[in-house]
């Protein structure tokens, strides 16, 4: 992993989820995450979800392939200014021991909201990066 792409992962805010479930169909979401320069982590946290955490699809298919990709980017109207960074790994499901505490700390350290809404009690899902790929258009 080259410092720009740590760097770009670490500054943005938002990115996208992609997992499969068992009849191979993939699910993309909107997540909010931290990284630590090796694990990626994204919370299950309170906002209103329909189902329990354990039943949602991103859950139920880590479970059953725990191959996921993770697509951070910047879109402009201008297009020199567009970049990704694409991440690939194995995702797992923690919900206590170290992992799940450094996860809480990073998370709650970069986005505020969660002073207001704990994440202790939450799972979490780590990341570990297995392969990264990114394009910049001023490259």
């Amino acid at each position: 992993m080259t410092n720009w792409e740590r760097d770009f992962i670490s500054a943005h805010r938002v990115a996208r989820l992609a997992t499969v479930d068992v009849k191979g169909q993939p699910h993309v979401i909107p997540i909010v995450y931290a990284f630590d320069g090796n694990l990626l982590y994204t919370p299950l946290d309170a906002k209103p979800k329909r189902v329990g955490v354990h039943q949602l699809q991103r859950v139920r298919n880590i479970q059953a392939n725990p191959q996921v990709a993770v697509i951070i980017d910047d879109y402009s109207e201008d297009w020199t200014n567009l970049a990704w960074v694409q991440i690939r790994g194995t995702a797992t499901l923690v919900e206590d021991g170290a992992a799940h505490s450094t996860g809480v700390a990073l998370l709650t350290a970069k986005y505020p909201q969660y002073h207001n809404m704990p994440l202790n009690e939450r799972p979490i899902i780590v990341i570990t990066v297995e392969r990264v790929a990114s394009w910049r258009a001023n490259d």
